[in-house]
Order: structure tokens, then sequence, then C-alpha cells
């Protein structure tokens, strides 16, 4: 018996060490507490990324109930915090920490509710023809496109509401009159902002909402169109079009449209095969007017400001020269933003050049964390859509893995001053600027492969000689090419503004051609992502050796990254497109299009680079005119599918035949009741639930486009999934 109770007293005694006691709960909230005190970093980034992961969690989440319940809970969860440290000095970071974070995410949620309430514009709620009245607010010529695309504010022809359509215009139709301020009557079919066509391809509709669209379209016939008046020309846009005309009459073939896109922000002379190897090549970036260019406009007039002023010693000894050289710097910085037409990423690099300038004049230091985390509070402000969107996350991240890199004690070590032969000091500063591409180049790579499911291998090693080249040569070259115009002498420069963007256009499509140049991966799930972006976070914004423990996360993304597989089986969300990944991971395609458009985003998502070939000519495949029966074999087992190719009908007892006697069922139109396949049947009537799917044979797992119960504004009803 005593035995029995020793036992007993051992047992309890283990389980009490076993659980938590409050003891240990203190002292570990003392060791974090004083953890957090003695870290080296600042708050304020930490406190925007919660700001940031309450506007990614209002896009997450799917409807009101859950985006209240989930503020509440934030809300909740800071109280508690509150009440329990409150008026304890050991627990003062802790207080801080775990009162402003949740609130603060719960105001990001908030602020992005708000947003979506206040800009949203609801689409069309089904196709339409007819014939519009309406005034043109914006216009941009897409020559590569032979094409020009408007904006235009009329009227849905069905609710009479207020609308923003944007339209194309084949260049046969366009006239001259065709400028902001016009009003034209036009006869256009009308579509609402498309959904993504498969799971992971770009979601149009909810970049038309925040923008304002209701509707895109295509324009079939111009009846009408009268002239502007002069009080509501658009003198800025027109300016932008005759200064990119003006650059691509001086530049020859695909360098004169670079030469423009630099000059006036205008991409739509941009050839295909060169927007496609600048992709493949890494240096898409450079295309896109953004931070590099704003930064490199205001650090040449801030230099050439100063360097003007210190030359003059009267003048420098009774102003600041600073202070005036930033103030051209901002105005530089302004002016070029809105000539390139002031899109928001534009804009949005130029508030982070000027808030660069605001602490060279208040003698701060130029780039830090802080400065990032105030830039980008400052466009989360404004526009917190942006924060899903890939230009924000590239940008951002960009930027904070250059000052996580240089301000890393290795690298300051590695480029502190030192009594050196110029050739050693341009060696150390040549190893630097690749490790900066590699490291850049490796923090995007996440954000490329989810957004795009493409990467490029070699964009470090392309970039280390691309930015300088645009940075010191081509974009100089083009501002003194211009300056020198006015006076007729810019016939001396153009021919090195030739030069260099021929050397750009000649590296990239060297390095796109390179084997293993880019490669397409599976869709990278949103859990893998978020995976990602912690670890990387955690690695740039500690200090010391504790930002190490970001590679865990980092590692296990990657290893979950590398061991996706792609789908066995895609269908687009009409159901009219539907393509087979064969046994040999050949792409085969029901029926065959002329779309680039579908044709890229088939082979994407299925993660096969090269050409597609028609499923009826696969050994593996039966078809007729009305069907085709194909088999696959993944892990063992043998799949058997049955897909529709035609609207015809066919015999119903027929039909369900052989409905049971396939595993899958594919048809763009909605069968009968009795077509049930023995797993999975994907017919319109699933397709108007779901959008786009991808379907993995071997997990029995699917993937669609819609999120089940998801109540965003962009989300579009199934009447305007309908066809024309």
């Amino acid at each position: 018996m005593v035995m029995i109770q020793s036992a007993e007293a051992g047992h309890h005694a283990a389980l009490q060490r076993s659980w938590p006691t409050p003891d240990s709960l203190s002292r570990c909230a003392d060791a974090v507490d004083d953890f957090l005190l003695r870290q080296d970093t600042a708050r304020g980034p930490w406190l925007v990324l919660m700001v940031a992961a309450g506007i990614a969690a209002w896009f997450l989440l799917p409807d009101r109930a859950a985006w209240l319940l989930w503020c509440a809970a934030l809300a909740g969860g800071a109280g508690a915090a509150w009440l329990h440290w409150r008026g304890r000095e050991n627990r003062r970071a802790l207080l801080l920490a775990g009162v402003s974070a949740p609130l603060l995410c719960a105001a990001g949620t908030g602020l992005m509710w708000l947003r979506s309430e206040v800009v949203g514009a609801a689409p069309i709620g089904a196709p339409q023809v007819g014939i519009y009245a309406a005034s043109v607010l914006t216009r941009e010529e897409q020559p590569a496109q032979q094409r020009v695309r408007l904006t235009l504010a009329t009227r849905d022809a069905r609710d009479g509401r207020l609308i923003k359509v944007r339209l194309n215009v084949p260049e046969a139709m366009d006239q001259p009159l065709l400028r902001e301020g016009a009003r034209v009557t036009v006869r256009a079919r009308l579509m609402p902002p498309a959904e993504p066509m498969l799971p992971g391809a770009y979601d149009f509709a909810r970049a038309a909402w925040f923008a304002g669209l209701a509707a895109t379209g295509t324009a079939l016939e111009i009846m009408e169109v009268q002239p502007p008046p002069v009080r509501q020309a658009r003198r800025l846009a027109e300016t932008q079009r005759a200064l990119s005309a003006h650059v691509r009459s001086r530049v020859e073939g695909s360098s004169g449209a670079i030469a423009a896109a630099f000059a006036s922000g205008d991409r739509g002379s941009i050839a295909a095969a060169d927007d496609e190897a600048m992709r493949d090549a890494g240096l898409t970036h450079l295309l896109s007017i953004s931070g590099l260019h704003v930064s490199a406009t205001i650090a040449a007039a801030y230099f050439v400001i100063a360097r003007v002023l210190a030359a003059v010693p009267p003048l420098a000894l009774r102003i600041r020269v600073p202070l005036v050289a930033a103030f051209g710097g901002a105005v530089s910085g302004v002016g070029y933003t809105l000539l390139t037409g002031a899109e928001v990423p534009t804009v949005r690099s130029c508030l982070a050049a000027l808030l660069v300038l605001v602490a060279l004049i208040l003698g701060r230091q130029a780039l830090s964390m802080r400065m990032v985390a105030m830039a980008a509070a400052v466009v989360m402000v404004l526009w917190p859509e942006q924060v899903v969107t890939p230009s924000f996350q590239m940008s951002f991240a960009a930027v904070i893995a250059i000052v996580a890199l240089h301000g890393s004690a290795p690298a300051r070590a590695w480029l502190a001053p030192r009594a050196e032969p110029l050739h050693h000091r341009a060696g150390r500063n040549m190893v630097a600027l690749f490790t900066t591409g590699l490291v850049i180049e490796l923090a995007l790579m996440p954000i490329v492969l989810f957004h795009f499911q493409r990467a490029g291998l070699y964009g470090a090693l392309a970039n280390v000689v691309a930015i300088p080249l645009v940075t010191f040569c081509a974009m100089p070259f083009i501002a003194l090419s211009l300056l020198l115009d006015v006076a007729g002498l810019g016939g001396v420069t153009w021919p090195l503004v030739q030069w260099s963007l021929d050397t750009l256009l000649g590296l990239a499509h060297f390095t796109a051609a390179q084997p293993g140049a880019a490669r397409l991966h599976p869709h990278m799930g949103v859990g893998v992502a978020l995976t990602f972006a912690a670890g990387l976070a955690w690695l740039a914004l500690w200090q010391g050796k504790v930002r190490l423990f970001g590679l865990l996360p980092v590692a296990l993304a990657a290893t979950a990254t590398v061991m996706m597989s792609p789908p066995d089986l895609v269908v687009t969300g009409d159901g009219r497109h539907v393509a087979v990944r064969s046994d040999t991971g050949e792409l085969l395609t029901l029926r065959n299009t002329r779309s680039d458009y579908v044709a890229e985003h088939l082979t994407r998502l299925a993660a096969v680079d090269g050409t597609m070939s028609s499923l009826t000519q696969w050994p593996g495949a039966r078809c007729n005119a009305d069907f085709c029966a194909a088999e696959l074999r993944r892990d063992g087992r043998v799949w058997t599918m049955l897909l529709a190719r035609s609207d015809h009908r066919v015999d119903a007892d027929a039909l369900a035949a052989a409905c049971g006697a396939a595993d899958i069922v594919v048809a763009p139109r909605r069968l009968p009741r009795s077509c049930q396949a023995r797993w999975l049947t994907i017919d319109r009537r699933m397709l108007e639930r779901t959008g786009g799917v991808a379907v993995h044979l071997a997990q029995k797992r699917i993937v669609q486009v819609r999120t089940p119960g998801a109540a965003h504004g962009w989300s579009a009803p199934p009447s305007a999934q309908g066809q024309l």
C-alpha cells in the first residue's frame, strides 16, 4: 500500500513538473520582455507590418461576419494584455507589443474595409452590347497591340447608373479627336471585369473594383466624336504623348519604345518579344517607372544643383545648399512622376524618395528601416489595397533587402573605407553590387513565384550590368538629348541613347536565351507564401544572431515549394478550355486556342514551359465529334476522364452510362442530373460556384478560383459569367 501511494505521489509530481506553473510562465515573460528591451531594433517597422497583416487579413477572410469577428478577437486580445500587464514595470515591452500589435492589425482590416466601401465600383450585371454616349477620361496608345485604350464615363444601359469603363479601340477606328475631354458616341460590347481564369492567375476584377472600373470591352463602331473644349483639354496627357512620339522618332526600333517608356511612361510600343525577354532575364522592373527611375531623377537633380551652387561661393556662403538641392530634387521627382502618368507605383516611389529627402534635410539617416516603414505607412493609408499587389510587395521587399543587407555587420565591415589601391576598392564594390543583386533576387523569388509562377535564375547577374547601364547611361543620355533638342543639338547624344538601350536589349535576349533562364513552377499556396513572408520579415527586421531563426520558416516554405507538383487537369471558368498533363509531362488541350492569353495561363498553371499539343492526337485518348475519353495513371491508379467537345444534344441514357463509367466528367454546359461521374463532375453548374479549377489526382485535391462564401465587392455574380 505504501508503495502504491509512493508511486502515485511520484506520478503526481511528474505531472506537476510537466505542466507550466505560474512561476515558470512569469520567468518566461520576464525573459521575453528583457529580450525585447535589449534588441537594438526599431519598433516602427514591426508596427507597420501589423497594419499590413490586417489589410491582408481582410482579403483572406470571406465576409463581413468574419471581418467583424476578426477585429473583435484582436480588440479582445489587446484588452486582455492591457488588463494583465498594465502598471507592471517589468512588462513594458510585452505591454506595448500585446496592445499595439493587435490594435494596429485590426486598424488595418478596418482601413481596408472602409477603402473598399468608399472607392469600390460594382461591375455591370451581365455582358451587354449597346450604343453609349460617353466622355473620354484618359487615352492610352498601344501601337504594339495595334489599338488605343480609352477610359470612358458613361451610363449602364440596363440601370442607367453612371459608370467608368475601359474600351479597346482598334487602330483602324482611331480618330484624331479621340482625346481626353471629347464626347463620343460608340457602339461597343461590354463585359464585367474578368475574374481569374485559373487559380493563381491575375485577378483583374479585384483591380478594377479599386480602380473604379465597372466594365471593359471593345469598340464595334465609332459613331460620332465631339472635340473637347479647350479648357477641358488634358495638356499633360498631350505633352506625354508628344514626348513619347518625339523620342520614338529619334531612337529606332525597340530601343525607341524603351526610351519612350523611360521618358514618358508609355509602354504601349514595346514589342511582346522584347517584353518577354526582359521578363525572363529578370529585367522587367526596368520598364515600369518605379523607384529606380524616380530615385535616379531626384538624385541627379540633387547632385547637379548642389554642385552648381557649391561652385558659386557667394551663393554657397549665404544659402543652405543641401536644402535648396533637396527642393530642386523634389520638384524634378514630382514633375517626372506627373509626366510619366502618375500611376500608383510611380506615386508610391515618389513619396518614398521625398521622405528620403526630408531625412537628409533633417540630418537623419537617409535609408533605414524606419524610413521604409514610414513610406509604407503613407502608401497603406492612401492605397491600402496595394499591399496585396506584386508591385508593392516587390518594391518594398527589394528596398528592405538592401537596407537589411547593408545594415548587417559583415556588409558594414566589407564596405568600410580603408587605404587600398583603386582596383581593390572597385573589386569590393563589384562584389557588393553582385551580392546585393543576389539577395534582392532571393527576396523577390517567393513573390514572383506566388504571383507569376515563373522565376528567372540569372537576374542577379543581368542586373549587375543592366542597373548601372540604365541609371548612369540610358536615363542621363535621354535627359541630355531632350535638353539639347531645345537648341537643335540633340543629334550628338541620341546615338548614345540608341547604343545604351541596344546593349540593354541585347543583354536581355542573351540572358533569356540561356538554358534555365526562366522556369515555370506550380502555383504557390497562400499558406506557403505567408510562411515565406514571416521568415523573410524576421530575417530583415531583427538584429544579431536572433535573426537567424527566420531561416526556419524560410526553409520550411522552400521545402514545401520544391515538393509541389503541378495539377493534372485544369479547367477555365467558362469550361471551354481544358488541359490535361500527360504521364510524360506534356500538356494536352481539348480545344485549340488562338489566344496567347489563354495559352499562357494554361501553360503557366500546369508549369509546362513549351508548346501545347492536341488531346485528340494523343494515343491515350479516344475522341469523336462530341466527347474525348482519356486515361491517366497516377500513383498506380488509372483515372478515366470524359471531356465534352461540343454542345450538341446526345442521348440521355447513353450520356448517363458514359458518365457513370468515368471518374471525372468535364463539360462547358449544364449536365443533366443523371450524368454523375464516379468522383468529380465539372459542368457549368459547378463552375458558377467555383470559377476555374485545378485538379490534383494523386491527392484528390481541387483548387478553385472562388473562395466559398466570399462577399467582397468584386466577386462576380453567376449571371455575369454567361456568354454573349
